[in-house]
């Protein structure tokens, strides 16, 4: 799996998916809502300790910065 998530998009990632959790624990979300909520805050932390997306790589997009060749 070639990394294709750069810093920032992991750092949006991990905060969505703490926003969601907390809604969660807050009772705001609820019933299949909460279940949904959790179920992507789930796979936005799995792909951002990854540092892959498996939807990037079948678009083809990458937020990765590319070293810089001297």
């Amino acid at each position: 799996m070639k990394k294709n998530i750069g810093f920032s998009d992991k750092v949006v990632r991990l905060l969505i998916a703490a926003t969601l959790i907390g809604l969660y624990i807050a009772d705001v979300v609820t019933g299949v809502w909460a279940v949904v909520a959790l179920a992507g805050a789930g796979i936005m932390i799995a792909t951002s300790l990854m540092n892959f997306c498996p939807l990037y790589a079948f678009f083809g997009i990458g937020t990765k910065r590319r070293k810089k060749m001297s």
